[in-house]
């Protein structure tokens, strides 16, 4: 079983083992507001949501509303498409309503990706722009308090900054050696939470077939393909989304596999591992594959 840094775990500090999912975020919110509350019955311990744009807040409003324990986090909220004045008054309102159970996840996302959804141009020095996103909340008549708050980062200065002005990471498709470096440079207190993207299947064309659609585009971003290059991944590998890369980013197989590659990165420093499920339908309630881990579990999703 894995290790994790000895440091006290709340609300906000999730231990465990947590679910990182798409339809929960852009799916019908009946749907995901009754997935969210068996989920917490399956013992995940907290609940990422994605961002790009629109009502993310009133996502994580369903999901805090559907649960009692679970911490709900934004998994990550991008900067650039949210006012942060009024990003702290609703996590006001939120925190206040629900028992402290909301983590705010900030990002930087991508230039593809934000100068096309608002305009060219709009994207530029994200490190300075994250700095003055943290002022703008520290600002707020109620501010965010720091450690209510972790940072999208998987380079040395937005970990740094991660562990300065927040309460710790939430690192997206990495390995555990980069989960080891985060550490490294996050220190002993700060929370680490990295996703890992897993999918429940025996079948190594199935699995390598999803996992490859699903990394294609992101190592078109250079904040990916070089991350895997600096990982020991060659410039074919990146270009071709190698059976080897695929491996090595998207964990496949039984429960045991997963839970192994969940350990890896405990014992390399994580305080919590959040798995995005993948079945080749990005819209679609894993319900079948979360039960099977959740079932699989054991002490880890509280306790680990």
């Amino acid at each position: 079983m894995g290790s994790s840094p000895s440091i006290l775990h709340g609300p906000l500090r999730p231990a465990g083992v947590g679910v990182w999912s798409v339809p929960l975020r852009y799916g019908d919110p009946g749907r995901a507001a009754e997935a969210a509350a068996e989920l917490e019955e399956l013992g995940f311990t907290a609940l990422w949501l994605p961002d790009t744009g629109g009502s993310v807040l009133e996502s994580v409003e369903n999901l805090l509303k559907a649960t009692e324990r679970t911490t709900i986090a934004t998994g990550v909220l991008n900067l650039w498409m949210h006012d942060p004045a009024q990003v702290a008054a609703t996590y006001a309102e939120l925190r206040e309503a629900h028992d402290d159970r909301f983590l705010l996840g900030i990002g930087v996302s991508q230039a593809a990706v934000v100068d096309a959804s608002l305009e060219p141009g709009r994207y530029r020095k994200p490190l300075s722009a994250m700095r003055a996103y943290l002022d703008d909340l520290d600002a707020a008549p109620a501010p965010v308090p720091s450690d209510h708050r972790v940072l999208a980062a998987i380079g040395p200065k937005m970990l740094t900054l991660s562990a300065e002005r927040a309460g710790g990471a939430h690192p997206y498709l990495i390995l555990p050696d980069s989960t080891r470096e985060a550490r490294e440079i996050l220190g002993t207190g700060p929370l680490l939470a990295p996703e890992q993207t897993v999918v429940l299947t025996d079948d190594a064309d199935e699995a390598r077939t999803i996992g490859r659609e699903f990394l294609s585009g992101y190592l078109s971003f250079a904040t990916y393909a070089n991350k895997m290059l600096q990982s020991g991944f060659s410039s074919d590998d990146v270009e071709t989304v190698s059976d080897r890369l695929v491996d090595a980013l998207v964990v496949w197989g039984d429960e045991d596999a997963i839970l192994r590659r969940v350990d890896e990165h405990l014992d390399a420093g994580a305080d919590h591992v959040a798995l995005q499920v993948l079945t080749g339908d990005m819209m679609e309630l894993p319900m079948q594959q979360w039960r099977r881990l959740g079932a699989a579990l054991g002490d880890r999703g509280a306790t680990a």
